[in-house]
Formats: structure tokens, C-alpha cells, sequence
């Protein structure tokens, strides 16, 4: 009797991200999800251990650099406060400063920033923080939306004349993004003049929400985003035609296709949601590493973003604020792997099967 009453299960589903056992389909993994974020709270704790220690370990810091400039302008005394100001007091013991540098995190306060006039580390990162993840968030979301839909067509239709786009999105992910965007500012910017060369918006506009700022603001971002969209398009392409051609010889596709399913469907409903989960553990860390890996984009085309922040806090040795920079940037990709897991787990039910 028990078996006449359980539910068929479709062939083309087993094996796959769409089965769901019963009584399981709408259960919450907290069990799964409960564990990564202890993985993750520790991971944390030990970044933020390493981000005190490690710009201590380093010869000078922002005061002696500071000093330097002043020319011996500053008295002993001036370098005592400054010391104090910033939390290198050499007088205080080293696991002093690091239960100061907790306290400190935990309401809040990130410090002070020697190098931008005094401000306010977290003044500092969120009036650049925006502007990065404004240009290499929208480009880096653009680019894996192109490429796993590109890829998954190429090894849908493997043998195609469509198999020569991979070679050239991975040659054109091999050119470094300040050669590529050199030649861009040199072809669109100084020979046609289509686009500005540099800088988030032209000196002088008034920077709010209103059409000639949003306008001016566009114009500038079209030659970083369409260069790290160019260099970035042929890891997603690759990878995604590669899971593809794996997933195609799976049984559920043949069953799904003897059973008559239109192409189009056994594409996009099984064997690119199957080919894409890789997918979004690359995407999560590029998503979470989008500071580490502009500095030389905004460099090139001088933006305003944390890169350069980050370029310019080395430079000074501003101890604090690179502190800041660093902990955005683990905070960036562990939320980003917390999120990557739960959205492999509701995607994949195997995934918190074998975890649970």
C-alpha cells in the first residue's frame, strides 16, 4: 500500500539539482548553514588577528613617515601624541594594542587615517567604496551573466563554428587590464574622443542625484567597464562550456531528450542549471576580491576607488586605514563564500543532504 502511494519520481530529475526527496524540498538547511558560518566566524577572527600583527612586523610606520615630511617641524612630544592617536605606542605592550584593536572593532571605530588629513577611517572607505563596487560590481555581474550564458550555448552546440570563441575570450583574458585599457584611452579617448579618459566625472560637476551627474558619471565608466568586462569574459565562457560538455553525458540529459523535451528546455532547466553551480563559488570570490583587483584599473584611468585608497594608504604606511581597506576586503569575501554556500544548497539539495 505504502508503495501505490509514494509519488512517482521523473527519471530526468534524479541525479540532478532539481530532485528533492519528500518532506525535504521546502526544509531550511540550518544544520548546513549553521556550520559554514562557525567555518566562516573563525575564518574572520584569525584575518583579523593576521590584519594587526602583520603592518606590525612591517620596518616604519605612518607616524615616522609623517615625521619625516614635517621636516622636524613636530617635537617629541607631537610624535608621543600622534603615537598614542594612532594606537603605536611602543610603551603600551603589543596584546594591549590588539584587546585596544577589538574594543575598537567592536564599536565601530576603525581609527584615524594619517594620510587623508585626520579623517576617519571608515569616512575615508565609504566615500570610496561606492565608486568600486558601482563600476567593478555592475562590471563583474555583467561579465558572468555574458559569459555563463555564452558558454553554456558553445558546449550545448559543441563542435560548432561557435567553439571559436573560446580560444579568443581566453586569449583576450590573458592581456592585462592596464595594456587593454591603455589602448582603449588611446583608440575612444584621444584619437575619436568618444569618451573621457580618466576620472568618474568631469572638475566642476555637482555631484548628486540628478541627469547631468548620473550622465557625466556613465560616460566616464564606459572604457574600465568594458575593458574588465573583455579581460574577466573568457574565465566564465571556459569554464562554464567545459562543466557543459560534462553534464551532456549525464543519463537525465539523454532521458530528457528520448522523452521529446524541446531543446531549449533540457538547456536552461537541467544541463545549464547542473553546469553552472562551479560557477558561483568563482563568481562569490570574484565578487568578494573586486578591491584587490582593480588597483591597476583605476590606476590606469585614475577612479576614484578603494584600490587607489589602498595604493595610497601603502605608500604612507597608514597603518590604520590599510587596516580598514583589509577588513573590507575579508569581510567582502567571506560574505560573499556565506552567501555562495546557501545558494549552492538551495540549487543543489545533494549538497545539504551529505553536509546534514
Amino acid at each position: 500500500m505504502s508503495a501505490e502511494l509514494q509519488t512517482p519520481v521523473d527519471p530526468t530529475l534524479v541525479g540532478t539539482t532539481a530532485t528533492g526527496t519528500d518532506g525535504q524540498r521546502s526544509r531550511v538547511p540550518w544544520r548546513f548553514i549553521g556550520g559554514r558560518v562557525l567555518f566562516y566566524a573563525f575564518t574572520l577572527w584569525a584575518a583579523i588577528t593576521i590584519n594587526f600583527f602583520l603592518p606590525r612586523m612591517l620596518k616604519g610606520d605612518a607616524v615616522d613617515a609623517f615625521m619625516a615630511r614635517s621636516q622636524g617641524q613636530l617635537t617629541p612630544d607631537a610624535e608621543k601624541s600622534l603615537r598614542a592617536l594612532f594606537g603605536l605606542d611602543t610603551s603600551v605592550p603589543l596584546w594591549q594594542q590588539y584587546l585596544d584593536y577589538w574594543n575598537m572593532l567592536l564599536h565601530g571605530n576603525l581609527g584615524i587615517s594619517i594620510s587623508t588629513g585626520l579623517a576617519p577611517v571608515g569616512e575615508a572607505i565609504a566615500s570610496a567604496l561606492p565608486w568600486t563596487l558601482g563600476l567593478v560590481g555592475f562590471a563583474t555581474i555583467i561579465s558572468f551573466l555574458i559569459g555563463t550564458a555564452v558558454g553554456a550555448v558553445i558546449g550545448w552546440r559543441r563542435g560548432s563554428s561557435l567553439d571559436a570563441l573560446v580560444p579568443i575570450t581566453t586569449f583576450l583574458g590573458t592581456v592585462p587590464y592596464f595594456w587593454l585599457g591603455l589602448i582603449f584611452i588611446a583608440v575612444f579617448s584621444t584619437a575619436l574622443g568618444w569618451f573621457p579618459a580618466g576620472h568618474a566625472y568631469e572638475i566642476g560637476v555637482e555631484p548628486g542625484w540628478n541627469g547631468p551627474f548620473v550622465q557625466e558619471v556613465a560616460s566616464h565608466a564606459v572604457l574600465p567597464v568594458v575593458t574588465i568586462v573583455i579581460v574577466s569574459l573568457g574565465g566564465w565562457v571556459l569554464g562554464m562550456r567545459n562543466m557543459m560538455l560534462t553534464v551532456l553525458d549525464e543519463d537525465y540529459i539523454t532521458v530528457a531528450q528520448a522523452k521529446g523535451m524541446p531543446n531549449r528546455r533540457v538547456l536552461w532547466k537541467y544541463a545549464a542549471r547542473n553546469a553552472v553551480l562551479p560557477q558561483i563559488q568563482s563568481f562569490a570570490l570574484a565578487i568578494g576580491f573586486i578591491v584587490g583587483g582593480t588597483l591597476v584599473m583605476e590606476m590606469v584611468f585614475s577612479y576614484p576607488g578603494i584600490g587607489l585608497l589602498l595604493l595610497n594608504a601603502t605608500n604612507a604606511k597608514d597603518y590604520a586605514l590599510m587596516q580598514g581597506i583589509f577588513l573590507v576586503l575579508v569581510l567582502a569575501v567571506l560574505v560573499a563564500n556565506v552567501i555562495a554556500d546557501i545558494a549552492y544548497a538551495v540549487l543543489d539539495p545533494r549538497t545539504r543532504q551529505t553536509e546534514a
